[in-house]
């Protein structure tokens, strides 16, 4: 029997609804998965983002036979596997003749460019669009053009009101307010309870995975043992549920909170759920309004988490398609320095670095203000060169992919691309650890020290990086404070900080683990 459509998924494409599955029929169609070497490789993939999507894609392709229909599914140790996703493609397509060959638009700019050129040998391929966005592409370029500034917060309101997701009647925002940002920030007290989280255990599948990832790829870094991630719709359904249940209530609150070996606090742990569509967006925030009106959750934690999806989640993506591929080359500080040694192992004095970075190689996870004002707030001060610690975040995170960590990690904790995606850089000193977190109790470092060697290297680094782009960020409205502090501040102590500055920076530069 010929194919009428072979059917591409990719492994961020496991949802049922997406546009390439739409009227496909289980008698003339044929659905394409493939493990494609490279794909684990083009940066050192945490083993266990390396398991999460292989199982997850393996599930949706039973339950995909579970339906009727004709699966093609080539393993990462197939013999005859060339390793790259086009390869495998042209094989099939060699193999079965279809008639049409379908797939979504993929979610990273280097796949897009390789399909869209296979297109020119290939006049059947037939690119659909992603439509499991609240805003496509080409709605967020409307919005964008004349606009001098894309600030999120406007995108933000346009989305509500087109959704209508936390509004009134009226067209008002409930409560009165767009945002309620001042009312979630605050540190977890002491003794405070977290919830508990619901456990995974591995399947069949998922042990088979974790045993070819385990031989594959022995030289990247992070755990592999104790994976305990949802890898079917269902799982995914759970641990949403259970956030809503347990967590959700106070993750307003909590949700810029840092706390020692507290990994997950009020957290829902979705986003890699959503980005490989074992979730969909929608209901979700449908799911958070819904709880809200029913008087489960304040409003600080419905728009809160509503804010994440439809306003941030939303809006990176349209600024990484708007402004892609010459984004990715941005590097408005000229940085150039090497991504610290430690960042891979986690052998660092820095409690809050040791936490963050620890248990993102132990779980493939970190949340926002530990990756934002940790990891990333580090990489800023010390000047490292974007795309290593772009590459960093893409590799070692389960929900990262291109689309989503390229505009995090360049525009908003690099602010590398000038002041594009937020209006200012998002550095602190020490004291913004020690305000948000228990990090700093028991620290090797002193946060109260500002130079010497005890002192919190998060203090000098500050200052040092004030004071080298004083010529790119004192005419910065939202800068002009810090830089009145550092006018009042002292010529010695402004000398004694450059200068520990500088020696901290020489220490990274020899390779030495501050």
């Amino acid at each position: 029997m010929s194919v009428r459509n072979l059917i591409l998924l990719l492994g961020d494409q496991l949802d049922p609804a997406i546009s390439s599955l739409a009227g496909a029929d289980p008698v003339s169609d044929h659905i394409l998965l493939i493990e494609a070497d490279e794909e684990g490789r083009y940066v050192p993939h945490h083993p266990q983002k390396i398991v999460f999507i292989l199982s997850a894609m393996r599930h949706f392709a039973e339950n995909l036979r579970s339906r009727g229909f004709s699966v093609v599914y080539i393993r990462l140790d197939d013999p005859a596997n060339t390793g790259s996703l086009d390869g495998e493609l042209a094989r099939a397509r060699a193999r079965l003749a279809p008639e049409r060959i379908l797939l979504t638009e993929p979610g990273e700019w280097r796949l897009l460019e390789r399909f869209r050129q296979r297109q020119d040998d290939w006049p059947e391929l037939e690119l659909c669009p992603d439509t499991r966005f609240f805003c496509s592409s080409e709605r967020f370029a409307r919005w964008a053009e004349g606009r001098k500034q894309l600030r999120m917060e406007y995108f933000y309101r346009e989305m509500r009101r087109e959704s209508g997701l936390l509004m009134t009647a009226e067209g008002q925002p409930e409560g009165g307010s767009w945002n309620y940002d001042e009312d979630n920030r605050k540190p977890l007290p002491t003794g405070h309870a977290v919830p508990d989280q619901p456990h995974f255990p591995a399947d069949a599948i998922t042990q088979a995975v974790c045993a070819l990832v385990a031989t594959r790829f022995t030289d990247h870094y992070g755990a592999l043992d104790g994976f305990d991630y949802p890898v079917t719709h269902a799982e995914a359904e759970q641990l949403w549920q259970c956030f809503r249940r347990q967590a959700l209530a106070q993750f307003g609150d909590f949700q810029d909170a840092m706390a020692v070996d507290q990994r997950w606090l009020f957290h829902a742990r979705i986003a890699a759920a959503l980005n490989i569509g074992l979730l969909d967006p929608r209901r979700v925030c449908l799911d958070v309004q819904a709880d809200w009106q029913a008087g489960v959750i304040p409003l600080n934690a419905a728009e809160g988490f509503i804010r994440q999806i439809l306003g941030w989640r939303e809006y990176v993506r349209g600024i990484y398609w708007l402004m892609m591929p010459d984004y990715a080359e941005r590097n408005t500080f000229g940085n150039q320095r090497a991504l610290p040694e430690f960042y891979w192992t986690g052998q660092t004095r820095m409690r809050c670095m040791q936490q963050a970075i620890g248990q993102t190689l132990e779980h493939a996870y970190a949340h926002h203000i530990q990756r934002l004002m940790v990891t990333g707030n580090f990489a800023l001060l010390a000047g490292i060169e974007p795309k290593q610690i772009c590459d960093w975040y893409l590799a070692v995170y389960m929900d990262a992919f291109d689309w989503v960590e390229l505009p995090n990690t360049l525009g908003m904790v690099m602010h590398a691309d000038g002041g594009f995606l937020g209006s200012k850089p998002y550095c602190a000193s020490g004291q913004y650890i020690k305000r948000m977190s228990n990090y700093c109790s028991g620290c090797s470092y002193k946060v109260s020290e500002q130079t010497g060697a005890r002192a919190c290297p998060f203090n000098a680094l500050y200052w040092h990086f004030i004071m080298r782009h004083r010529d790119q960020l004192s005419s910065n409205p939202r800068m002009g404070l810090v830089y009145r502090n550092l006018q009042r501040m002292p010529e010695a102590k402004q000398q004694a900080l450059w200068d520990w500055g500088e020696h901290l920076l020489v220490r990274l530069d020899a390779g030495e683990a501050l």
